[in-house]
């Protein structure tokens, strides 16, 4: 539950009975290897903080899997739009590789946000944060090249590639498997 602590003292610091509130409030949660978190068309109850492992996000199209995102320790995970709405989620949510979590549900980190001073500036940071990430992404798709995609991947996150199969690399970069292949030959 460190990691939780330090994460959000890096936007806010909570009194000690602030953070007292806000933990009484969190479940330890496990996923195994390719269980799904979320299913498409559910409503997202829950925001995860990633202890160990990787989430990705995806949808199903003509029965392929779209890749559109990753999350990693130390991260917030969710189907955050679902979250926020309320209203069914348009994608899977699915731990990657065995996961270890915490969880608060939409009600708890709303009590959170009432009981506690600071509360509110937990909950924008956290929008905050997976605001940037979406932009970020958004970017790189409009701005980079698949190559320069998958070398700011390997730059920001490469203790995490070796757990990720290529096929879902390769869907998140926006390119076939092959040719990611043909990157990954023509940058060693």
């Amino acid at each position: 539950m460190q990691n939780i602590r330090l994460y959000l003292d890096q936007f806010v610091q909570l009194s000690e009975e602030e953070w007292h509130v806000f933990s009484s409030k969190l479940e330890k949660v496990e996923f195994p290897k390719r269980s799904i978190i979320r299913l498409k068309g559910e409503v997202e109850s829950h925001l995860l903080f990633i202890n160990s492992g990787i989430i990705r996000y995806y949808i199903e199209k003509n029965d392929t899997q779209y890749t559109f995102g990753f999350a990693f320790a130390r991260e917030f995970a969710s189907a955050y739009d679902s979250f926020l709405t309320q209203k069914p989620s348009r994608y899977y949510v699915e731990a990657l590789t065995d996961t270890v979590a915490w969880k608060i549900s939409f009600e708890n980190l709303q009590l959170a946000y009432q009981e506690t001073q600071n509360g509110n500036a937990i909950g924008r940071a956290l929008a905050e944060e997976l605001y940037l990430y979406k932009f970020s992404k958004e970017m790189s798709l409009k701005h980079q090249s698949a190559e320069e995609r998958y070398l700011s991947l390997i730059e920001n996150k490469p203790h995490f590639l070796k757990e990720i199969p290529l096929q879902y690399i390769a869907s998140y970069i926006g390119v076939t498997p092959q040719t990611l292949s043909k990157i990954r030959r023509r940058i060693s």
